[in-house]
């Protein structure tokens, strides 16, 4: 197992809600999520960032002859590095350097599953590399593998910047017709009348948890982060009869690189395109505020934080301390205390939708003849049917449609 020593950085000039000993824990989880063996987490705070290693000289030392005594295989770092200061690193250290989205990267290169995700991992991965190029070619998978060489294909190639580009331009095109497919699913759906909700959330937050609540999706769940990263979608019925589509999508981190969003742009339009969006926070979480913010930082730079949220309070199973939910709960105006895992309170979060959704239903009292059985189907299948009587004459019906619905099949005998 590759042994890594990772290195926890605060850099004092950058405004962050996030305490060191927070941010060593989130990229010791990182590092777990890759299977890899910590032998130590180094916590260092520096004034400003150097240019040539990002943390001092001597900084630098002490890490060269710690690593040569744990006989670390690779050090992570929980800062970005530049092109420069990875080499520089990596040459008075003498050992393989990752930084932080090298490591998210390789997470998701683990977890992609589809071709979609696949190809969007790819687009990344060139997109980092893409600066850090030197002379005429780069080896994008260092001999020896491990973490941080996973790529498309795994395989060992020279290429050089023109080779790249192309290879971006053409999984951005390809990317193009997914995102055209998913555009035209979306169209099925509205035309269908079917209103859409986003889960959104920090990674590791519940999100997966609370659609295998909400429905029967069976979605792979983890302790570990970024377990999710294809979006998955899943019919939901509200107690007014109305179906809704409810979908899973990757979580966010704090200080997401933009280029990381812009390759995922697109699973994350599921998100954009949604009517409401469910932010699923961990309240179990003593950084629940930081949180919070760093999921509103991902929204905005989507365009989409003005959009009807719903705040899931989540994880509640978990806390002892009920005058600390009483604070999140004030300070979440709206918000709902669930528990996605024992489904508790899930009954008021789908109301909390169906209010977000109810002038889309029309309430009926109409009369069918009995030929057309099929259209007492649908009621059945798209609203909820109150009352139904079979006389002689006809079905008479009372029931509750969406309004596009009725408007579709030219039914206003409203009640």
């Amino acid at each position: 197992m590759e042994k890594a020593l990772l290195v926890t950085i605060k850099i004092k000039s950058e405004s962050s809600e996030w305490q060191l000993e927070d941010l060593a824990f989130e990229l010791e989880e990182l590092v777990r999520s890759c299977g890899v063996k910590i032998i130590d987490n180094i916590t260092c705070i520096c004034p400003k960032p150097s240019p040539n290693f990002l943390i001092g000289s001597g900084k630098v030392k002490e890490l060269s002859i710690l690593a040569q005594e744990l006989q670390a295989d690779t050090l992570i770092f929980s800062h970005d590095l530049s092109g420069t200061q990875q080499r520089n690193l990596e040459e008075e250290i003498g050992k393989k350097i990752i930084d932080r989205t090298q490591l998210i990267l390789d997470i998701f290169a683990r977890r992609a599953k589809s071709p979609d995700g696949k190809m969007q991992v790819e687009l990344a991965q060139l997109q980092y590399l893409m600066p850090r190029l030197v002379g005429k070619g780069v080896l994008l998978s260092r001999l020896g593998g491990g973490i941080g060489t996973r790529g498309p294909g795994e395989q060992k190639l020279e290429v050089d910047r023109r080779q790249i580009r192309k290879r971006i331009d053409k999984l951005k095109d390809e990317l193009k017709h997914v995102s055209a497919h998913r555009q035209l699913m979306r169209k099925k759906r509205k035309d269908n009348a079917l209103p859409t909700v986003a889960l959104v959330g920090y990674t590791s937050a519940g999100k997966s948890t609370l659609l295998n609540a909400l429905s029967d999706a069976n979605q792979v769940t983890s302790e570990s982060l970024f377990t999710t990263l294809d979006p998955i979608s899943k019919n939901v019925r509200l107690a007014n009869g109305e179906n809704i589509v409810v979908s899973d999508t990757v979580g966010f981190l704090h200080n997401l690189p933009h280029h990381l969003i812009e390759a995922f742009k697109a699973t994350l339009e599921e998100v954009v395109q949604s009517d409401v969006l469910i932010h699923v926070l961990d309240a179990n979480n003593p950084q629940v505020y930081a949180l919070k913010t760093a999921v509103f930082a991902v929204l905005e730079e989507l365009g989409i934080s003005d959009k009807p949220i719903i705040t899931a309070l989540n994880k509640i199973d978990l806390l002892s301390d009920a005058a600390w939910l009483a604070r999140l709960k004030e300070d979440f105006p709206g918000s709902v205390a669930i528990s996605a895992k024992h489904k508790q309170n899930l009954e008021t979060l789908l109301a909390k939708l169906q209010e977000n959704f109810s002038s889309r239903m029309v309430e009926l009292a109409i009369t069918l003849p009995h030929n057309r059985m099929d259209l007492v189907d649908l009621f059945y299948r798209q609203g909820k049917v109150h009352e139904i009587k079979y006389q002689e004459n006809g079905i008479k019906i009372k029931l509750s449609l969406p309004r596009t619905l009725a408007e579709k099949l030219k039914l206003d005998s409203k009640i």
